[in-house]
């Protein structure tokens, strides 16, 4: 009889998901956006930089000097050679960072989804109503609503 008890547990864990692993897929899910959200915050500012040098650099002389950064070994290159390659690490910055936005908007929507998929809520996120404006707000923490 014992046995019974725990192939039918087994069971109804194989169809149905329990609150913590659906709860940890959803933390999941907003640790994947959150990663790819700091990503696409980095590579923005490396962009800005790459945009710094190349307009400090389109005034200066072609044949002037200039040091810099390859692999953690500074190099000694000349305005001439390292302006057209800082040009092109933008551009491919810039078409990562499209990537990323567009794979942050997929995330976005797929967090969406699998928040309505099993009615889950943030508590601190949701609209409150008027008698509970008073109350001290919460940290964000997660319940599921019964269904």
């Amino acid at each position: 009889m014992a046995t019974e008890k725990s192939s039918t547990k087994q069971a109804s864990k194989g169809k149905a998901l329990s609150h913590e692993q659906i709860i940890a897929g959803f933390n999941e899910l907003r640790q994947q956006q959150r990663a790819v959200a700091s990503k696409l915050s980095e590579l923005d500012m490396e962009r800005k930089e790459h945009e710094l040098v190349v307009e400090a650099l389109k005034d200066v002389a072609p044949e002037r000097r200039c040091f810099r950064m390859v692999g953690g070994v500074l190099v000694e290159r000349t305005v001439q050679d390292v302006l057209p390659a800082l040009t092109a690490n933008k551009e491919q910055i810039a078409k990562l960072i499209e990537t990323l936005t567009h794979q942050l908007e997929v995330k976005g929507k797929e967090i969406n989804e699998y928040r309505s998929k099993y009615n889950l809520h943030v508590r601190g996120e949701d609209e409150q109503k008027p008698s509970e404006k008073t109350e001290a707000k919460s940290s964000g923490v997660l319940v599921a609503g019964d269904s």
